[in-house]
């Protein structure tokens, strides 16, 4: 266990020491002498190396005029590099290198190089160190603006090659990347093979996917855009714009309005601005007063966007955030400028508008209270703070180059001494063949710790640097890292993040939007019209039991058989199962009614059975009565099949159940109206029609009519029985149980025989119901089928309309009414008067009526 931690601490050392060695907050002072004129101008210096040492104030006496200048940083870059080689004696010992000219803008005067330059022997700008030899090579430094250089390697490469070697120290571009039309020429700044890979890593990292971008309009900014293009593939990530900028257009300054409306007016909140176009655009911004813009500006040089006192003291996001390439700490360039300089610390934040950075101290801690003081305030407590001078990116170029130079100069040196070669080539000419041939293939490790590889400057694959510039007031600058990017970075995570100083730079742990469109929220879903960008859509409501559970979903997916769409439509319910239950207040109101319509035709059959040789019971055959009190008892108590959890038998008693009671108690009304009929239309005693009256012929009507209903349920329960089924659809988030009826011919036929008795006995009833009797219940047994139609013929389109156990309680209902209208219309009245009217029951009463009813018959006729 302790080899194992032992081993865990080891390995992670250097991120340890990281956190302590690798600065992550700057600060300098805005100087406002820097003026636009400068913008883009070139800074040279031409070397040599001399076999002599120099003296102590060297490079005072010859830089000390450099040091109000936009350039003076390389000039300091350029001095404490070859300082740093001249003390070292382990490298080019005996050898000194020094500076023999500077040209361009790095004295406040512009040098155009010419021959006759190289010429002038009775003039040096270093007073006493002018080499005369013409035997040594000497190495150009250009940058940072490679237009420029190119105009310098014209000049010297039609007169001078190859006395001199150039190497620049701007940004790298394509142009000089071909070594036979520039075999002389070096590249200190890498290609930025792995820079859209950094972006698309850090643009994916905040979800942004709606982007700017300004770009060159040659070769370099070409080679981005398709290095972006094929980063950004299969990643939800759109050009808001693409604005490219020709840096050598004449036309330039009248385009300037139309530059800054496009990108003022753009709805990214995040920008990009690539390489030399930042100069443009920092001038666009100058000429025109900017709005108070919430944008994110991501650049690839360092650029502090155009500030005023409104800008400031707005509290919204301002300032870049520019990658860098990676490079190790600078230790010890604070202390040369003050030695060379003369400098007190308090002459360094006015007089070197340089970044420095704590040293010894939490980053976090110190820039959080560098931001909370006032300006004032900030200045007086920084000059009590132990800090330290950073490097530009081009001042890194000019160590490296310098470095390189050393060290080619001296892998030669010690060639020569050990092979003891001896130089047969005269003048700078072959000397400089011999230092390109070991310029081109030499590779070493800085002191800061970086390693260089001359010949692989095009092929290797950068790490870099996010930072974050603003300004808390017009005259002081910071800047904060916000984190780092590596190709060579672990379990495939490009970008780690430093959230404890975004949000010392930004003031929250959480960065601007910037989307074409709103992320489609769970329940949505997105869709495209033609001619939008992929990062461009509209939301648009899932579909009915249909879902999205997460963000940006193209297509939503159907709930399960067995689930439902929630409200919100970003999940799937399980769905209850339901029926017509006893506990439901629909099934519970329909099983009351089934059981008192089932007790009172108890009651009326009991008061029947008391009275049976009263002559009202006696009158239309009592045996037919009982008969037709007892289906219609069990036409009510079939409802109870239809309620409470379906199964296989209740679904098949339900429907022939329903069919049987339904066909006796409608065959038994037929017989009691064929009774009726017989009764009153046979006066013969010797007619055939009476002995059937006579014979109870009639009472044969029931079983055969049942026997019929019966064949037609046995070929039912063959063909296709009732079974149990689930109703998915009717209602919302419920799964009803309910009887599939199996052959809906089977049960429409079913309902349509006993449509067929019912007609049989209405016509029937009809035809009798004026015929004179005191007890003649043909109007009854009319009115009785009447609404058996009635109701059979209303419940055909209210089923069909219905579903799930509304379709159920419908049918119950359909049985409760039309056996409750045949008991009703049929009974009612003969219970009234056995009960409330006894006197018209009697034998002598009946006699004594029908006397009467004979003579008002005779007096008629």
């Amino acid at each position: 266990m302790f080899t194992l931690m032992g081993v865990f601490f080891f390995l992670n050392i250097p991120l340890f020491m990281a956190n302590f060695i690798d600065p992550r907050c700057f600060w300098r002072i805005n100087l406002n002498e820097i003026q636009d004129e400068y913008l883009g101008l070139t800074c040279a210096f031409i070397l040599a190396a001399v076999q002599k040492p120099i003296e102590k104030d060297y490079f005072n006496k010859t830089l000390n005029f450099l040091k109000t200048t936009k350039n003076h940083k390389y000039a300091l870059a350029l001095a404490f590099a070859m300082d740093e080689i001249n003390r070292n004696p382990d490298l080019l010992p005996n050898m000194s290198l020094i500076i023999r000219y500077t040209l361009g803008r790095c004295d406040g005067k512009t040098v155009i190089p010419t021959p006759y330059l190289f010429h002038k022997k009775n003039q040096s700008p270093i007073p006493n160190y002018f080499c005369n030899e013409e035997t040594m090579c000497s190495f150009l430094l250009t940058g940072p603006n490679w237009g420029v250089s190119i105009s310098f390697w014209k000049y010297l490469d039609s007169f001078l090659s190859p006395r001199i070697l150039q190497l620049t120290y701007g940004p790298f571009s394509s142009i000089f990347s071909d070594d036979e039309q520039y075999p002389y020429l070096y590249q200190m700044a890498p290609k930025d093979t792995s820079l859209a890979l950094a972006m698309v890593s850090f643009i994916l990292y905040f979800n942004w996917n709606w982007i700017g971008l300004v770009i060159p309009d040659d070769d370099q900014g070409n080679q981005f855009l398709l290095e972006l293009k094929k980063q950004r593939e299969n990643k939800e990530i759109c050009f808001a714009f693409v604005k490219m900028i020709s840096v050598d257009d004449i036309s330039f300054e009248h385009k300037t309005e139309m530059y800054y409306k496009q990108i003022v007016m753009s709805s990214s909140n995040v920008i990009i601005i690539y390489e030399e176009t930042i100069d443009f655009i920092d001038l666009i911004f100058r000429m025109w007063e900017p709005p108070v813009l919430q944008r994110i500006w991501i650049t690839t040089k360092q650029w502090n966007f155009p500030t005023s006192k409104r800008d400031i003291t707005h509290g919204t996001f301002y300032g870049s955030l520019t990658f860098l390439p990676h490079h190790g700490g600078i230790s010890g360039f604070k202390d040369f400028v003050q030695t060379w300089f003369h400098l007190r610390s308090k002459d360094l934040y006015l007089v070197m508008p340089e970044w420095k950075y704590f040293k010894y101290e939490s980053s976090a801690s110190k820039c959080k209270i560098l931001k909370n003081n006032s300006s004032d305030a900030s200045f007086d407590w920084l000059m009590e703070q132990k800090f330290d001078m950073a490097f530009s990116e081009s001042s890194h170029n000019i160590y490296n180059a310098v470095h390189a130079i050393a060290h080619a100069l001296h892998e030669m040196n010690l060639q020569q001494v050990d092979n003891q070669a001896i130089d047969n080539g005269k003048g700078a000419s072959s000397h400089c063949l011999k230092v390109n041939s070991f310029l081109r293939k030499i590779h070493f490790t800085n002191p800061l710790g970086n390693k260089v590889i001359m010949k692989q400057r095009v092929i290797m694959q950068e790490e870099y640097d996010i930072f974050h510039f603003g300004n808390l007031s017009q005259h002081l600058g910071i800047k904060v890292k916000l984190g780092k990017f590596s190709p060579y970075f672990s379990h495939g995570r490009n970008f780690h993040l430093y959230v404890d100083m975004l949000e010392v730079a930004t003031g929250s742990r959480k960065m601007p939007s910037s989307v074409c469109s709103a992320e489609g929220s769970p329940g949505f879903r997105r869709l495209w019209k033609e001619g939008m960008a992929a990062c461009c859509f509209i939301c648009s409501p899932c579909p009915e039991n249909e879902i999205s559970n997460e963000t940006n979903m193209d297509q939503c997916v159907n709930c399960p058989e067995y689930q439902y769409a929630n409200t919100e439509q970003n999940k799937c319910i399980q769905k209850g199962v339901t029926f017509l239950s006893y506990e439901d207040p629909l099934g519970m109101a329909l099983a009351l009614m089934a059981f008192c319509f089932s007790a009172f035709t108890a009651v009326v059959l009991c008061v029947f059975v008391k009275h049976h040789d009263t002559p009202i019971v006696k009158a239309n055959n009592r045996i037919l009565s009982y008969i037709l009190l007892i289906s219609l008892m069990s036409c009510f108590l079939c409802s109870f099949f239809f309620i409470g959890h379906p199964n296989r038998a209740t679904c098949v008693l339900q429907q022939i159940t329903f069919g049987i009671v339904f066909t006796v108690a409608v065959s038994t009304v037929l017989a009691k109206t064929v009774t009726v009929v017989l009764a009153f239309k046979v006066t013969d005693p010797g007619r055939r029609l009476r002995n059937f009256l006579v014979s109870g012929t009639p009472n044969y009507i029931i079983p055969i009519c049942s026997l019929l209903q019966c064949v037609l349920c046995a070929i039912w329960l063959e063909v296709s029985p009732p079974f149990v089924d689930i109703d998915e659809h009717s209602q919302h988030g419920h799964i009803i149980i309910v009887c599939n009826k199996g052959s809906v011919t089977a049960f429409y036929c079913v309902l349509g025989y006993l449509a067929c008795l019912a007609l049989g006995s209405f016509s029937l009833a009809f035809l009798a119901k004026n015929l004179p009797d005191t007890f003649n219940e043909a109007k009854f047994l009319t009115f009785s089928m009447l609404v058996f139609f009635s109701v059979w013929v209303t419940f055909l389109p209210v089923y069909h309309s219905t579903k799930g156990k509304v379709m159920v309680a419908v049918e119950i209902f359909s049985i409760l009414a039309s056996s409750a209208g045949m008991l009703g219309c049929i009974f009612a009245p003969k219970i009234y008067i056995i009960l409330m009217r006894p006197d018209r029951n009697s034998t002598q009463k009946i006699k004594v009526r029908n006397s009467t009813q004979k003579i008002k018959e005779k007096s008629y006729f």
